[in-house]
């Protein structure tokens, strides 16, 4: 399987068209019967983490069989074509699935294989939740701690945040050095530990996943900077 993220920054005359793309590219996205799953998402303020909407920054995260017909799609599809006619910067990520745990919108999205391939190296993952509207307030302040931590934690190299609306879906993107520095942020940084006791305790999600994966290949830029 191949997972394809991309993250565009509009000019901000053409942020209206941005709006119209989350419309009218659902359509083009549900008819490519090669395309297993997709999502077009919003972001937070310059694509980061815990962070208010931000009505320039848009995503499309698909997944797909295979390389080739990632590749067609990245070449022919209206959907890339529209974000590159509308867009001022493009940031993409090419992975290919190590392990997932959880669900999305009811499904499991992402297919690992039975023996973990790694080659070492650089690593990213995927965490995504469906909050409750209830927990919402507590959610986001627990969040924002979380994130600070993260972007300070050793071996942290960029995240992104993306959804499929600002309030109550949320997904955080992040690239590390390697495995062992992701996995120390998120089970031995007190913050980030502290946040997974209470979404247990607190009940704030209705449904969650996170995933890892092996970066193939990168391109683009995400606020001027490259990865």
């Amino acid at each position: 399987m191949i997972v394809a993220l991309t993250i565009t920054k509009y000019k901000t005359y053409f942020i209206p068209f941005a709006f119209i793309g989350m419309a009218v590219l659902r359509f083009p996205l549900w008819l490519n019967k090669k395309c297993q799953f997709w999502r077009l998402m919003g972001s937070g303020r310059d694509a980061q983490v815990d962070l208010p909407p931000d009505f320039k920054h848009w995503a499309v995260l698909t997944t797909w069989k295979n390389r080739v017909d990632c590749n067609q799609f990245y070449k022919e599809s209206i959907v890339i074509k529209w974000f590159r006619t509308f867009g001022v910067e493009e940031f993409t990520i090419f992975l290919s699935p190590l392990a997932s745990h959880g669900l999305w919108a009811g499904k499991n999205v992402f297919e690992t294989p039975q023996k973990n391939s790694s080659r070492g190296g650089r690593i990213a993952a995927i965490t995504r939740a469906t909050i409750r509207w209830g927990r919402m307030k507590e959610f986001r302040a627990n969040m924002s701690r979380a994130g600070k931590a993260m972007r300070a934690a050793p071996g942290f190299i960029m995240a992104a945040g993306v959804g499929e609306n600002p309030f109550t879906s949320q997904a955080t993107f992040s690239i590390w050095e390697n495995a062992e520095s992701m996995k120390n942020y998120a089970y031995k940084t007190f913050d980030h530990a502290d946040v997974i006791k209470l979404t247990r305790s607190k009940e704030w999600y209705t449904e969650e996943l996170f995933a890892r994966f092996e970066i193939l290949e990168i391109y683009g830029t995400l606020n001027g900077q490259t990865f």
